[in-house]
């Protein structure tokens, strides 16, 4: 796959994750960084790019239907009301700078997204912090996995690091939806 194309995919797999999609672009961003670390650096920021659009729609939506959304939220894995009651206290308590607890947490950035528009925070300030809170964990990861391919050399070969991708990114999901 090209550039563009990685690139083009990491922006709507952003834009999707932002707002109904339910498994990370980092997924992808790591697939990318088995081969090329600054491939996936470049996605990272499309996959950014695309976040932001998405933490936009919902923002704008949740101004208008915010019980819609929370009931889409909750349609979707890994997502319930006691987890949208979290990231609520969450902004009450700490204001925006909560959205750097959402990955650490394993909290989608929608909820977040649509919490902040609730709550009122003016929308230029969320996306102004929108943009290290999602950009931090694209980079870590794409850098972690690119390092970790690069240090195995050719120990692995590509075929074997993406199978090993496929692998770990399924043990993980299924831990975080508790299958």
């Amino acid at each position: 796959m090209t550039t563009q194309k990685h690139s083009a995919a990491a922006a709507l797999w952003g834009l999707a994750e932002a707002s109904v999609f339910f498994i990370v672009p980092d997924v992808l961003l790591s697939w990318v960084a088995l081969s090329s670390i600054r491939r996936a650096l470049t996605a990272c920021l499309y996959a950014l790019a695309g976040a932001l659009a998405g933490g936009t729609l919902i923002w704008f939506w949740g101004r208008h239907d915010p019980e819609a959304i929370r009931a889409l939220f909750q349609s979707l894995p890994g997502i319930d009301e006691t987890m949208i009651t979290a990231v609520r206290s969450q902004l009450e308590s700490m204001g925006l700078t909560a959205m750097f607890l959402g990955p650490l947490k394993g909290t989608p950035y929608k909820i977040y997204a649509l919490e902040a528009s609730i709550l009122d925070y003016p929308y230029p300030l969320f996306l102004l912090i929108s943009i290290p809170a999602r950009l931090t964990r694209f980079v870590l990861v794409t850098l972690l996995v690119g390092g970790i391919r690069a240090a195995l050399g050719s120990r692995l070969s590509l075929p074997g690091a993406r199978l090993t991708h496929l692998v770990c990114w399924t043990l993980f999901y299924a831990w975080y939806f508790r299958l």
